[in-house]
């Protein structure tokens, strides 16, 4: 039987550190990245970075550059 740790609240709560993946990647690794911190699929991230640059204005496009630079790749050894 498993024991109840009760509610997360900030103080309990894990910690998710944004990096860029290393495994998941197609071009720079950020949509992996990106999706292993929120917990969701990759290909989600990638299709809403799509459709933000389609129908965006390119937003999407420099959002993804934005992260290219600004977010540190993750560590080669785990």
């Amino acid at each position: 039987m498993e024991q109840s740790t009760g509610p997360l609240t900030p103080a309990t709560r894990p910690t998710v550190r944004l990096t860029r993946s290393r495994d998941d990647r197609m071009v720079a690794g950020v949509c992996g990245g990106t999706a292993r911190a929120l917990g969701i699929d990759p290909a989600l991230v990638r299709l809403g970075l799509v459709l933000l640059t389609v129908f965006g204005a390119g937003a999407g496009a420099i959002a993804y550059a934005a992260a290219w630079i600004l977010v540190p790749e993750e560590d080669a050894a785990l």
